[in-house]
């Protein structure tokens, strides 16, 4: 059986070789999911440069960059973006789990966790997150997280050669959590 333990942590430059193993083999299963990403993107490289990026954002407080891991073994990312701090106080939340460690619970854990840190470390009261319509196990994951949608933007995002349509969803960080 699968390690059904999960934490996050903020993701490290050295995280860059397994990300990019996680994204170069499951390029093709999340194409429906992410925007086309050129070759350079699932190279350790590629993913050093992003990851450094990221930790860039990170020290200015825009984004809090994580990775998602499962008995220790890095397994997906969650990250915390676009934060908005003042009169709006809050992050858009994206992640993703590998493949291969799917439909273990990983990403409705990490989301909860993530949460947390909104919360307590960041002090936001509001987090946001999008979806494909047709992204059901997404929606699951942010729906356990209680999350609510809240509208559609009609052609949101270029993926996989079309404009998408994509469901808003919204969680106050000062309501109580789901009960598990």
């Amino acid at each position: 059986m699968a390690d059904q333990t999960t934490s996050i942590r903020l993701i490290r430059v050295d995280d860059a070789e397994v990300i990019a193993a996680h994204k170069a083999r499951d390029r093709r299963e999340h194409a429906p999911w992410e925007p086309a990403q050129p070759d350079g993107f699932y190279t350790t490289a590629g993913q050093q440069a992003r990851i450094e990026g990221l930790l860039d954002d990170h020290r200015r407080g825009d984004r809090w960059p994580a990775v998602i891991t499962a008995g220790g073994e890095v397994v997906g990312q969650v990250t915390v973006s676009t934060i908005l701090r003042g009169p709006f106080g809050k992050g858009f939340l994206g992640y993703w789990v590998a493949t291969t460690r799917q439909g273990e619970g990983h990403a409705t854990r990490a989301v909860a966790q993530t949460l947390t840190v909104m919360r307590r470390n960041l002090g936001l009261r509001r987090a946001e997150a999008h979806t494909r319509l047709e992204n059901l196990a997404s929606q699951h994951v942010l729906r356990a997280n209680g999350f609510r949608p809240w509208g559609i933007a009609h052609a949101h995002i270029l993926v996989d050669g079309a404009w998408r349509d994509e469901i808003f969803w919204e969680r106050l960080l000062d309501e109580e959590p789901p009960v598990a």
